[in-house]
């Protein structure tokens, strides 16, 4: 620590930040104070990490760069080692192609192998190499000698983008070609940055990959859908939804699943942590509808304006009761029978506080309340006590 040149009370910051960088419940900062999570990570090696790109548009790297508990340069910096990075380095043409080479002799069997964007399986090599290599030989050279991988986007999770019909490179991800290798999916056009940060602060705390679904997707981003707390969620449970871009419901922020929003079938964590620690920067809370970028069935293949189907809710307006009710105008000999009524039960009313009221006044009747001046007979003179 004192060798990189950051005092105890900087380290404990970044380690607080840490806490606040993984908010899934990770088991490096579950029920930890930031002196325990900064006396693990002091024990810790930095897990060397070699990134590559394939078809890909750069946009999960530069998601990663905007990161700031912590932000980038301290995870790279203090937490991993990043070994090679086309787009980070420095080095170019063969200066790059030596740096990987080294770095996948030096470290293999221990470097975490970083894939950002599909790789094309058609007409081999035609569509994509790297220093002359058809993507898939480099990608079956540097993933067999790692010791794990995680594909970071929809791209290299399952193709993505360049897998949408009618798919002319024959785009893949990257558990397609090494369906036994350990891998971890992070899809995402592009993912959230902390859910990268979180599968490879865990992994540098105790060597270990969270807890994943059937799709190889970490649970602790993916284990529910966004529909389930969507700040629009009361919308759509009343019924109120925008039919057209612009028109009134828009305006007021109304649900967006008529116009195609695939948020009820698609599991992320976009409607809690939103991008860049800004409120409200993801696509529904910029007014546009989600698509689905994290699911395989749905992103890219079903049409952006179809409505998805619902799986685990109840469709409006059967979720709740209307908040509205039709009132029609009531009739005079409604009116009429209901002023009778009323005067009638007044009228009985009345008629029986005065017979109470004579009642009390009555001797006879057991239980009266006889007024003062019938209780007592005036006193005589005899009756008063002599002095």
């Amino acid at each position: 620590m004192l060798q990189c040149g950051i005092s105890r009370r900087s380290f404990l910051v970044f380690c607080t930040s840490l806490m606040v960088a993984a908010p899934y419940g990770l088991a490096i900062t579950d029920k930890k104070t930031p002196e325990e999570v900064a006396a693990g990570l002091d024990k810790v090696l930095r897990p060397p990490i070699i990134w590559l790109h394939f078809q890909d548009c750069t946009g999960c790297t530069e998601s990663m760069l905007q990161t700031s508990a912590p932000g980038f340069a301290d995870l790279i910096l203090n937490v991993i080692s990043l070994e090679y990075h086309e787009t980070l380095m420095a080095g170019s043409g063969l200066q790059a192609r030596q740096a990987l080479d080294e770095a996948v002799k030096r470290y293999a069997g221990k470097f975490i192998l970083v894939v950002e964007g599909s790789i094309p399986t058609k007409d081999h090599g035609i569509y994509m190499k790297i220093a002359g290599r058809p993507a898939m030989d480099v990608l079956a050279d540097v993933g067999g000698k790692a010791a794990a991988i995680i594909a970071i986007g929809s791209c290299a999770s399952w193709g993505g983008i360049p897998s949408a019909d009618p798919d002319p490179t024959g785009a893949v991800g990257v558990a397609d070609l090494m369906p036994d290798k350990s891998i971890i999916n992070i899809p995402g056009c592009p993912p959230n940055p902390y859910t990268m940060l979180g599968v490879v602060l865990q992994y540098a705390a105790d060597g270990t990959f969270p807890e994943t679904d059937e799709q190889r997707r970490p649970k602790f981003a993916f284990d529910r859908d966004i529909h389930e707390h969507c700040p629009k969620r009361a919308h759509f449970d009343a019924g109120n939804f925008v039919k057209q871009y612009g028109d009134e419901g828009h305006r007021e922020g109304w649900c967006l699943y008529e116009m195609g929003c695939k948020g009820p079938d698609t599991h992320a964590g976009c409607s809690t942590r939103h991008f860049n620690e800004i409120p409200d920067v993801w696509p529904i809370g910029i007014g546009a509808p989600c698509i689905g970028c994290t699911e395989k069935a749905v992103a890219f293949k079903v049409p952006m304006f179809q409505v998805v189907q619902l799986h685990t809710i109840a469709a409006p307006p059967t979720a709740f009761a209307p908040i509205s009710t039709t009132y029609s105008t009531i009739s005079p000999l409604a009116t009429g029978l209901v002023g009778i009524a009323v005067g009638a039960a007044a009228g009985a009313g009345y008629i029986a506080s005065r017979k109470f009221s004579r009642a009390e006044d009555d001797e006879s009747v057991p239980g009266s309340v006889v007024p003062d001046n019938k209780s007592k007979p005036e006193s005589s003179d005899s009756d008063r006590p002599q002095l």
